[in-house]
């Protein structure tokens, strides 16, 4: 009896497409674009600059919302180091020879706009307290991404004075996210069952 070998046809599939490959656009620059590094650094300068100033008149609103002691004392520290990260960002403009100037930042818009969003939408007590966490650990970490980058820039950049600001900013902000994380631990996401 003879036996039948039976060999496997295999089939190549076409390679994926690429996202270069697939039909998009290039997005055009704008008439002013940043042309280099140091003109996106200042950029980034104008954008956080704006959002620490926003944020400056959105934190006492937080905190009047707020009901837990630990979350409105958090909060009310955190207005005083925000203020201290205004004059930090202008201490950078100084150094760069450039007057501050802010300039709108969509996503901290965008998350204020949230922020006030889960205050309406909630029941005050801890509900909101949660809520509020929440919207402020958004806020914290969009602030830790941003001055982390603007750090990383201002070392290739050499520019020594703004690199000292940013990065005694950013590890307040990420102690700010850590205690946050603590308020909300510590009981307080349990009772808003």
């Amino acid at each position: 009896m003879a036996t039948k070998t039976v060999t496997k046809k295999t089939t190549k599939k076409a390679p994926a497409k690429s996202v270069s490959a697939k039909k998009t656009t290039k997005t055009p620059a704008k008439k002013d674009a940043a042309k280099g590094l140091k003109d996106l650094f200042e950029d980034g300068l104008k954008d956080i600059y704006w959002a620490e100033k926003a944020l400056v008149k959105t934190l006492p609103k937080m905190h009047k919302n707020a009901t837990d002691k630990k979350l409105k004392q958090a909060i009310e520290n955190h207005l005083m180091e925000t203020e201290i990260h205004v004059k930090r960002l202008e201490e950078c403009f100084k150094s760069l020879k450039k007057r501050a100037q802010a300039k709108k930042c969509d996503a901290m818009q965008g998350l204020l706009d949230e922020g006030k969003s889960i205050m309406e939408e909630t029941e005050a007590g801890t509900v909101r307290d949660a809520g509020i966490i929440a919207a402020a650990q958004k806020v914290e970490h969009y602030e830790i991404a941003t001055y982390g980058t603007l750090a990383a820039y201002a070392k290739v950049l050499k520019e020594n004075t703004c690199l000292k600001n940013l990065l005694a900013t950013l590890n307040e902000e990420k102690k700010c996210d850590k205690l946050l994380t603590k308020v909300a631990d510590t009981g307080l996401n349990s009772k808003a069952l």
